[in-house]
């Protein structure tokens, strides 16, 4: 057991040290960098995994790893249909591990592809909330080892640094003319990056606020206004982001606002910043995007200088035949276009 332990262990961090850290790229918006506001992205899209995720699996496998819960042999189960599987399963390979996502039936045939062409295999129920239960049940039958992100998230991570995604932004802004942030803008999925982020800017003792831009559906907003945990919300329709039940691993006390984005902007903004960049990027980071957008203006208004960070969570490629399809986005969500003209006017401060 020790043996391929350590093995595991070393595979794990000879892979981090295979990969550079991710950019920083500058937005640049003239109106507000006339004004004194600086706003960046973190380009997580470039991780070998493909997305902000593969910082989480690799994480979670080594605090499954360390705790004696995952052993040579034993089948990975996790809950999850979206960027979480992808990169899980992308470990669970590394290690020679089976894996499963347990996902909703109608999940995408196109991420149901990512997660087979990296070695996983996927398991359907009927509804997306009974993915917790089926997927525990499923590790229980195996005698694997339930990942849990949604409990986890929160845990796994070393908020106190050792290049946790909250260090290397303050390593990286470390020039820039605003070096500590006045806000970092994420999303919430497991709510384990706003938690790191979060502990991590009150144990350096930086100024820094951090921000959730939280989309329709989701039960976060409500949640972090009142604390009830029972509170219950339909879903979000922004892949990755918002969560119709509150998760262990969303820490409401280490959130200092959030903003509610409607999916119509969500999506309006996706499509303003990938023009911005000449890249596509994904629905979640547009969602970031807007909330970034509301606090630079509000910055403005207050006549105040500063940074504003967020995270470019993944590459729009693997959102081409949804997000990105304009058919498809008018079928669920309608007509984006005065959203769009008010996320273009927005960059005018």
């Amino acid at each position: 057991m020790t043996g391929w332990l350590h093995g595991a262990i070393a595979r794990i961090e000879a892979d981090v040290q295979r990969s550079a850290d991710t950019h920083l790229i500058p937005l640049r918006l003239p109106a507000y960098e006339a004004a004194g506001i600086d706003l960046y992205l973190k380009d997580e899209s470039t991780h070998p995994s493909g997305s902000l995720k593969h910082r989480l699996a690799r994480s979670l496998f080594l605090y499954a790893l360390v705790n004696g819960q995952l052993r040579e042999g034993m089948t990975v189960v996790e809950a999850s249909s979206g960027s979480t599987a992808v990169s899980e399963a992308y470990f669970a390979r590394l290690l020679g591990l089976p894996f499963v996502a347990v996902m909703p039936r109608g999940t995408s045939p196109e991420k149901i592809a990512q997660i087979e062409f990296q070695g996983g295999r996927c398991h359907f129920v009927e509804q997306a909330g009974e993915v917790y239960d089926e997927a525990r049940a499923l590790a229980r039958e195996s005698g694997g080892h339930y990942m849990d992100q949604f409990t986890h998230a929160e845990r796994a991570t070393d908020w106190r640094g050792n290049n946790n995604i909250a260090d290397s932004m303050f390593q990286q802004m470390a020039r820039e003319r605003h070096p500590v942030p006045a806000w970092i803008v994420v999303g919430a999925g497991t709510g384990g990056t706003s938690a790191t982020i979060g502990r991590y800017v009150r144990y350096r003792r930086h100024a820094t606020q951090v921000a959730v831009a939280d989309p329709e559906g989701s039960v976060f907003t409500a949640y972090h206004a009142s604390g009830d945990e029972t509170l219950a919300a339909a879903g979000s329709r922004i892949e990755g982001i918002g969560r119709p039940r509150v998760e262990p691993s969303f820490i409401r006390t280490l959130i200092d606002r959030m903003v509610p984005v409607p999916d119509v902007a969500s999506i309006a903004a996706m499509r303003v910043l990938s023009g911005l960049l000449g890249r596509r990027v994904g629905p979640s980071t547009g969602t970031s995007f807007v909330g970034m957008l509301a606090l630079a203006h509000e910055m403005h208004e207050r006549g105040e200088q500063g940074s504003i960070l967020s995270l470019l969570c993944d590459a729009g490629e693997r959102y081409l035949p949804t997000y990105h399809d304009p058919a498809w986005v008018a079928a669920r969500f309608g007509d984006c276009t005065l959203a769009q003209q008010g996320i273009e006017a927005a960059l005018n401060g």
